[in-house]
């Protein structure tokens, strides 16, 4: 691991030197692809320099133990004793940090969420999860663009669609793609019934310009007057617009702004995510395999957590998690289950690195 380590700092250290370098500075695409490189690598060189200095501090004080007695020898063992501690914690962050990489982690994100099984119901709970997501990146200090959204007539949302844009957001988003089912008595039961509905979360990492290009000769794009809320210029001009990418048959819709070309810009960039997305599955069939497992169908028997109103708890059907301050959850403070399900993860993959050290 130290001489993994090694090399990661001395390839810091190029880096430094490169983005020095007039010639470097003046491209722009090298530069941000040096500076992109630098970004992901630092946290890992702090903790290996953290981690030099711990071991040298071992070092000297294993020294003075040998040459102390009485009370400063004392004070030296509890110091070791101390610094090892530190030591573990600071190797086990970077066997952590060590792990491959998900190319798709320091990603922005395209969030969607959709309605499943249970009718309006659902499309309620797609507005409470989205408002959920949105107050969870206003706290990370992301920025949260809505790019679409499909109102229904009792203000929830069939679909919901948004730009995330911040430090490693689909590191920390990527766990919430699935159904989430939710089990509650809905504004339009009168009997008091609790019923049962599913919406389904998809997490897309955002193309690059340059990774994801679309021929004009692929796409049918169609334009239509915006229907449902959304202010004066609804079912007056043939603002909304529909992509359909031909060869994938993939259709994306806009009509939330008035101008014919923000919509068409914004469905680009849906479209491109839904393409990069497409091209990394077909990439890694492993990964498409996990993914339509976690998204499924939205039936209500396929779910990653549950939201149960009566009973006031969340629980995340992955790992043993379940919180009874729903009311909480919902107004965003949903950091503690996604570190819960970030450390699954590295566990995981700690485990498969072990079994491929090993041969096995």
């Amino acid at each position: 691991m130290l001489s993994q380590l090694a090399k990661l700092e001395k390839r810091f250290l190029e880096i430094d030197s490169l983005l020095s370098r007039s010639e470097v500075i003046s491209d722009t695409n090298q530069f941000r692809k040096l500076s992109k490189e630098r970004a992901e690598i630092d946290e890992g060189v702090q903790l290996y320099r953290e981690l030099k200095k711990c071991m040298h501090e071992i070092d000297e004080v294993t020294v003075l133990l040998e040459d102390s007695s009485g009370e400063m020898a004392e004070l030296a063992r509890q110091e070791q004793v101390t610094l090892r501690d530190r030591k573990i914690e600071l190797e086990d962050k970077l066997k952590f940090f060590l792990l491959p990489k998900d190319q798709n982690d320091e990603r922005n994100v395209i969030l969607e969420i959709r309605a499943g099984a249970g009718g309006d119901e659902a499309s309620l709970f797609v507005a409470d999860l989205f408002r959920m997501y949105t107050r969870y990146c206003e706290g990370q200090g992301w920025r949260f663009e809505v790019l679409s959204t499909n109102e229904n007539g009792l203000g929830g949302l069939k679909e919901a669609i948004a730009l995330v844009e911040g430090k490693a957001v689909y590191r920390f988003l990527k766990h919430e793609s699935g159904v989430h089912r939710v089990q509650r008595v809905p504004v339009t039961e009168s009997q008091g019934r609790v019923h049962t509905s599913t919406v389904t979360v998809a997490i897309l990492p955002e193309a690059d310009e340059v990774e994801v290009s679309v021929n004009e000769s692929d796409l049918r794009v169609d334009t239509y007057r915006a229907s449902g809320a959304g202010g004066q210029h609804v079912n007056r001009t043939d603002s909304a617009v529909r992509l359909t990418h031909i060869p994938t048959g993939i259709v994306v819709t806009c009509q939330d702004e008035r101008s014919q070309i923000k919509n068409r810009a914004r469905a680009m960039k849906i479209l491109k995510s839904r393409l990069l997305e497409k091209a990394q599955e077909e990439h890694d069939r492993l990964l498409s395999e996990e993914r339509r497992s976690q998204v499924g169908r939205g039936d209500r028997s396929e779910r990653i957590r549950t939201y149960n109103f009566p009973q006031s708890r969340v629980t995340d059907h992955r790992v043993n998690y379940t919180t009874h301050a729903i009311d909480s959850f919902l107004e965003g403070n949903i950091g503690e289950i996604v570190a819960v399900l970030q450390e699954k993860a590295n566990v995981e993959a700690l485990a498969r690195q072990a079994i491929s050290d090993n041969g096995l």
